[in-house]
């Protein structure tokens, strides 16, 4: 959630808060359980004693303080988004009957000790790992939401005075792997998500 929004004109604000966060956590859990119950009465899919009951817990909303820069959020999310439940490393032994994997105890400071399960129970807690359908580890809202930067990135660029930043593309030349003898060039950086429509079905990125 960003530190900053652009109002009904279209102009760039920041937002300054008094505290370490931009709202504060236990107003902002509040906040989203009553969105949440909201939604869940306009479609209709539970019991209304059910929905009642939800507002008898507190929910929890984590918050994290805001990083140093770029650097520390790239390196904080590559822990968490291209990861599985849990890595090929630590799986210990596969037999008929169960599965043997490693984990850390943090009740004893974080001892490593191994534990076992039947095939089954150790397949439900790996599924329970895999976002429902449409869902994303990590979603962004607002100004940095995919949806939003398509349609008024290139207005928020220019209220701000902001020069587009190119991408500078190296060319690399280097031996071709398969006949050894012949160089390759690089002839496109792909710096977008997927790559150009002329390169789908077409030549590999490199020839030699």
């Amino acid at each position: 959630m960003p530190g900053a929004d652009v109002d009904a004109q279209g102009n760039f604000k920041r937002f300054t808060a008094r505290a370490k966060y931009l709202f504060p956590v236990k107003a902002l859990s509040k906040v989203l359980r009553a969105k949440y119950v909201c939604m869940l009465r306009e479609k209709v899919i539970a019991e209304k004693p059910l929905i009642e009951s939800l507002f008898e817990k507190d929910w929890v909303v984590y918050a994290k303080r805001p990083f140093g820069g770029p650097k520390q959020v790239i390196e904080y999310l590559g822990r968490y988004t291209p990861k599985i439940a849990i890595g090929n490393h630590r799986l210990q032994e596969v037999n008929n009957e169960q599965t043997v994997f490693a984990y850390k105890d943090y009740k004893t400071g974080g001892a490593k000790k191994q534990t076992a399960l039947i095939h089954a129970e150790f397949i439900r807690r790996f599924a329970m790992h895999i976002p429902p359908l449409r869902f994303v580890r990590i979603r962004h809202y607002r100004i940095v939401s995919s949806t939003w930067k398509r349609k008024k990135f290139k207005e928020l660029r220019q209220c701000l005075q902001l020069q587009e930043i190119k991408p500078v593309v190296k060319i690399m030349l280097h031996k071709c792997p398969c006949c050894k003898a012949g160089t390759m060039r690089t002839i496109e950086v792909f710096g977008k998500c997927g790559p150009p429509k002329e390169y789908l079905f077409a030549v590999p990125r490199s020839t030699c």
